[in-house]
């Protein structure tokens, strides 16, 4: 750890521990909720989730579908919340991710689903939150306190936490191996550092970014946009690999540079492919994540589904980086706050 890191880098370093935490103390609520997936079949699922947690949820989404073939929708809260609508969530698995759990929105569709007959998760850090009593079954993400107003751990321990039970639904033994190696490869993901600094040196006086990513490293993408919001003053926007050149590939002739994520899974050679077109017309191009040639690389676990978690990891070494040859504090970051509440 390096003298003067920022709180939101030393808790992101965290993230070995928080999945050897979960692996460690979880084991009976990933057997009941697995139990009861096996027993009531949903059809389909649905996450509910803002800022960071919905991010997660967007990665949470691809590999519910690619590893059981689960479709995942996600849920607006103001659908309920403000216009009043019931939506028929019967016989669905409602997936609710927070860190605190004290969003009133989120809280209340959880109710108003279990209520109609939906099996309900809650995947939360604070257990005895609103949102664990609202909840079927409550998934600890075993983070402890996160103090940095900019989500990391929580949103790493978010991308974990349910994979043990698509392990067991799936029988990946594949799956398996990856997350329990995953806080080995965390840790050798660390040595990222200087990379992350040579790249943050890079983007020093960037204004605008565009952020790449397809398939399970989307909700990664998602994540990086908003962090270099919060923690560096970057305008940055995420985009699918694939949908970039429908239009958003505009504001290339504007010179806005692109940070793109490399998956090392069947994705890899389409983005290799998109990343490619974009350099030969002289786009600014520089990647992050397990596949080859990534400008800041991250350990690969053998799997699709857990390799997201180090890209992510790699990504906010970076963004402490940037914020700090930027002379900003990505701890108390302007206008924002902790827990955010909304209805």
């Amino acid at each position: 750890m390096s003298a003067g890191e920022s709180m939101m880098v030393q808790e992101a370093r965290e993230a070995p521990e928080v999945v050897e935490r979960q692996g460690a103390l979880n084991g009976a609520v990933i057997g009941e909720v697995t139990r009861a997936i096996e027993a009531r079949r949903p059809a389909f699922a649905m996450t509910i989730a803002r800022g960071s947690s919905d991010h997660a949820c967007t990665v949470l989404k691809y590999a519910l579908e690619t590893q059981l073939g689960l479709p995942v929708g996600s849920v607006a809260p103001s659908v309920h919340t403000l216009y009043g609508a019931r939506l028929n969530l019967r016989g669905a698995l409602m997936i609710a991710v927070s860190q605190s759990g004290a969003s009133p929105d989120v809280v209340e569709n959880v109710r108003v689903a279990r209520a109609a007959g939906a099996l309900t998760v809650a995947l939360v850090n604070v257990e005895d939150s609103d949102l664990a009593r609202e909840a079927e079954f409550v998934v600890p993400l075993q983070c402890g306190e996160e103090r940095a107003v900019a989500a990391t751990k929580s949103y790493l321990g978010s991308l974990t936490a349910l994979l043990p039970v698509i392990a067991s639904l799936s029988g990946d033994r594949a799956l398996r191996r990856a997350l329990e190696g995953l806080p080995e490869m965390l840790r050798a993901t660390l040595d990222a550092q200087a990379a992350a600094q040579d790249l943050a040196e890079r983007y020093r006086f960037v204004e605008r970014l565009v952020v790449l990513g397809r398939g399970l490293h989307m909700g990664v993408a998602q994540e990086a946009a908003l962090k270099l919001k919060e923690t560096c003053g970057v305008h940055a926007e995420a985009y699918s690999a694939a949908e970039f050149s429908h239009g958003p590939k505009r504001l290339l002739a504007e010179g806005v540079p692109v940070l793109g994520f490399v998956p090392a899974d069947a994705a890899a050679d389409s983005v290799g492919e998109a990343y490619a077109a974009l350099v030969a017309g002289s786009a600014d191009v520089r990647t992050l994540g397990p596949g080859a040639g990534s400008a800041v690389p991250t350990a690969t676990t053998g799997h699709a589904v857990t390799d997201p978690v180090g890209s992510a990891l790699g990504f906010y070494l970076f963004a402490g980086a940037l914020a700090a040859v930027r002379g900003l504090n990505p701890d108390a970051p302007p206008l924002l706050s902790k827990v955010t509440r909304t209805r």
